[in-house]
């Protein structure tokens, strides 16, 4: 086990937790609830599909240990994260169990117009060596970049967590006096609660108390899933890519993840669009996944369909975004006992376990010790909404 370190608990913590979203976050706070040193709780969580069906399960699981560096907030929430992601790998048997790894991280300028080519030291070897228009830049190395398998990993953790899983949708949560009560689940009817954490993503904007205090979106990002027919020569590296289709059209940021199971996950191509109610519903765009199909081609032979390459899966998913940029991590501003925990964007699977980590902190002990949770508070919504008469 992983347990946080021990700190002077509050009198009575909260003993009946539910945690309303079965994504990353979700089961990261619910493994460091039910890990937690003085006050091991193990909750409640209510999922209205199945664990890891949205952007848990379809991201990409790409780790980093810097680059969140510029902001000084996001950087101690992705540092502390990405020590928690090395420490549940060694605790959790992560390699083998869901497919963590150090990994070589290279930026590429993708040629439009590939000409024949002498492969480039860096590049690795499945790579088209006409593919780079200039030369490729390293970007991480094993010590500061690494992968899971998202889906698996978030399954992972919630089963270690021990944790309660109900399928049903919640439709509100019940306040009392100013303080959390349980919530409304649909057809099931009350789940009583001490605390309540609201980890849906961009679905926690469906909630009027979220809606009040601050707006989060969802930012449509497609991917595919493929497998080459000579998976063992696709070699740990992770690419960051950058093309340009054609003369003065979009420069587009695709990404390309090898996995350790022989899976290569290439995402890209996305839009702002309202979130639909079901995430089972979320389909990707053709022209998009068709666009990942030709870039994957130009990256590699390997990754062309016409050479065997098998499509496992074409899909899409919303990543929960904030006005601001930040993600929203702690108590609803007067409600007791209810916390929030979405906005993460593109850096969910990276940040959820020190997500996780801080509100299990907040929640048992009444202050979150490994990260500050102040610049990620929902209250900084109220003072810019005071600032501008909202």
């Amino acid at each position: 086990m992983l347990p946080l370190t021990a700190a002077t608990a509050p009198a009575a913590p909260p003993r009946r937790v539910v945690i309303c979203g079965g994504g990353v976050v979700g089961a990261c706070t619910a493994y460091f609830l039910s890990n937690h040193a003085s006050s091991p709780t193990v909750p409640t969580l209510v999922e209205k599909s199945s664990p890891a069906c949205a952007a848990s399960g379809k991201a990409g699981g790409f780790l980093a240990l810097d680059w969140c560096d510029s902001t000084p907030a996001l950087s101690a929430l992705a540092r502390a994260s990405f020590d928690l992601h090395r420490r549940l790998a060694a605790s959790l048997d992560g390699a083998s169990a869901y497919g963590f790894r150090p990994v070589h991280t290279l930026s590429i300028y993708l040629s439009s117009q590939p000409e024949s080519a002498s492969p480039h030291p860096l590049l690795p070897p499945w790579v088209n060596p006409s593919a780079p228009a200039t030369p490729p830049r390293e970007l991480g190395t094993p010590d500061t970049t690494a992968q899971v398998h998202p889906g698996v990993f978030t399954k992972a953790v919630l089963a270690a967590s021990g944790a309660e899983v109900v399928i049903g949708e919640v439709e509100r949560v019940i306040v009392r006096d100013g303080h959390v009560a349980g919530v409304m689940v649909k057809g099931r009817g009350v789940v009583d609660a001490d605390a309540v954490v609201l980890a849906l993503g961009p679905w926690s904007a469906r909630f009027e108390m979220v809606k009040e205090v601050f707006d989060v979106s969802g930012l449509k990002a497609h991917s595919i899933v493929l497998r080459p027919r000579e998976p063992d020569k696709i070699t740990p590296h992770a690419l960051f890519l950058s093309y340009q289709p054609e003369p003065g059209a979009k420069m587009l940021d695709p990404e390309v993840y090898p996995r350790p199971t022989g899976e290569v996950y290439i995402c890209g191509m996305t839009k702002d669009e309202e979130v639909p109610d079901d995430p089972l519903t979320i389909t990707g765009e053709p022209d998009s996944i068709a666009m990942l199909h030709k870039i994957a081609g130009k990256v590699s032979t390997h990754l062309k369909r016409d050479e065997g390459a098998e499509v496992v899966a074409e899909q899409a998913c919303y990543l929960p975004c904030t006005n601001d940029g930040m993600p929203v991590i702690g108590e609803m501003p007067g409600v007791k006992g209810c916390y929030v925990a979405t906005g993460h964007s593109c850096w969910g699977i990276l940040n959820a376990p020190a997500t996780g980590a801080a509100l299990a902190e907040l929640i048992l002990d009444g202050k979150a010790k490994i990260i500050d949770l102040a610049p990620f508070s929902p209250a900084r919504f109220l003072k810019k909404r005071s600032r501008h008469g909202v």
